[in-house]
């Protein structure tokens, strides 16, 4: 399930979230831009769902053949990392955000780009985050596709002036008590090139599963 996570995700833990269009389906925009499908040739159904202009991410493996209706904006590689150690002991000093600290998760991921973010994602799952001595969100790391047995970890970010302060791998190892204690497992997906991130998630216990390439699509005006 995890060589195709969005398409797991949506038909099965996370199917009340999903916009489904025969074989393709996708979160509602406001929650995340992610979609997904059964295999590439399901790609053709996303396309004709999306209103031109509409933009969606995938993950691909290796060369994607696209819809002609879909044109590729932006893309990244990236590595799907699974965690296979016993679970850590809870962290300290993390608190569970809500809806009501929306405004500022939406600042702070405005400030260092985690990835797909928007006004719904807390929705995802559980998010936790971090303040400093003014309350201001410096940090976060929360919940995002949930497919049986295991659940990813997104939407990891600090503040650049609170940079070095271990703050991330305290809400990642909260994050992992947490999914452990709901009987599941964690993964995650990181750029293949933010090798300080890499050797973090390295050192609490992830190692690398597989590849893929993230691919932003926007539907074309026509066809």
């Amino acid at each position: 399930m995890l060589d195709n996570p969005t398409w797991s995700a949506l038909t099965t833990e996370q199917s009340h979230l999903a916009l489904r269009h025969e074989d393709a389906a996708r979160f509602p925009p406001a929650v995340t831009t992610l979609a997904g499908a059964r295999d590439e040739a399901a790609l053709d159904a996303l396309a004709r769902a999306l209103s031109p202009g509409e933009i969606v991410g995938v993950f691909a493996a290796g060369s994607l053949v696209r819809p002609r209706l879909l044109v590729e904006i932006d893309g990244a590689p990236l590595v799907q990392m699974v965690h296979e150690l016993p679970a850590p002991e809870p962290a300290s000093d993390v608190e569970i955000l809500g809806a009501s600290d929306v405004p500022a998760m939406l600042a702070l991921a405005e400030r260092t780009r985690p990835g797909p973010f928007g006004p719904r994602t807390v929705e995802l799952g559980t998010f936790l985050g971090v303040r400093d001595v003014g309350g201001r969100l410096v940090a976060m790391a929360g919940q995002r596709l949930r497919l049986p047995g295991t659940i990813e970890i997104s939407a990891v970010c600090t503040d650049p002036a609170h940079a070095g302060r271990g703050l991330a791998a305290r809400l990642i190892t909260e994050q992992l008590a947490r999914i452990h204690g709901a009987g599941a497992s964690a993964f995650l997906h990181v750029r293949a090139d933010n090798a300080r991130a890499i050797a973090l998630y390295e050192r609490l216990g992830f190692r690398t599963r597989r590849r893929f390439r993230y691919l932003v699509l926007r539907r074309a005006d026509q066809a």
